[in-house]
């Protein structure tokens, strides 16, 4: 039986399998639109969520609110959750033994919300997702295909803040997803006609 995002939130809350929870402020959950045809996966929550207790809220969730629009998405119609749901200290990069206890929560919400398109935000959730040792450079631009999912991976939008010269490649992959959902929304539209 598939859980609900109640029941892992409610699994989640209090949670202690690593040491994590020793320095996090907010268990970071996830957020949108339960139903949503689109999940955004990130890595993990930066200072503005584990402060706030909500996905993408700093200034990458402010450039991630513009970039939707260029897939013809808003925050309301999405879901975001990351790999990991605590802040590690000062941003560091996840342990794998972190991402190990914590992954199986991502799968339960990747089945709660069973979107058609997963987007994963740079390498930690593409290579999670994907199951592969490739960085995001070599996979981004491109559609890929896991079980039944489209998995489109993307720079972390962090990154185009840092380095400029990805923002025109972010926008370049959100276009590609706008063009994706809207291929995919024709075909279930023929189907339905059928």
């Amino acid at each position: 039986m598939t859980k609900t995002l109640t029941d892992i939130q409610a699994e989640l809350a209090g949670c202690r399998r690593c040491e994590l929870c020793e320095t996090r402020t907010n268990i970071v959950f996830g957020v949108g639109n339960p139903q949503a045809e689109v999940l955004f996966i990130g890595e993990a929550p930066g200072k503005q969520e584990d402060l706030g207790a909500e996905p993408f809220i700093g200034a990458a969730g402010q450039y991630l609110n513009t970039l939707l629009a260029l897939a013809g998405l808003t925050r309301e119609e999405i879901y975001i959750a990351n790999v990991l749901k605590c802040r590690p200290p000062l941003n560091r990069d996840p342990h794998p033994s972190e991402i190990e206890v914590c992954t199986p929560y991502l799968r339960d919400q990747v089945r709660a919300i069973n979107p058609d398109v997963l987007v994963t935000l740079g390498n930690f959730a593409t290579r999670f997702i994907l199951q592969t040792d490739r960085g995001i450079t070599g996979l981004r631009g491109q559609i890929h295909l896991t079980g039944r999912f489209s998995v489109l991976p993307i720079f972390h939008p962090a990154a185009a803040i840092y380095d400029h010269s990805k923002g025109p490649l972010m926008e370049d992959d959100f276009r590609l997803l706008g063009r994706l959902l809207e291929k995919r929304r024709a075909e279930k539209t023929e189907r339905g006609l059928a």
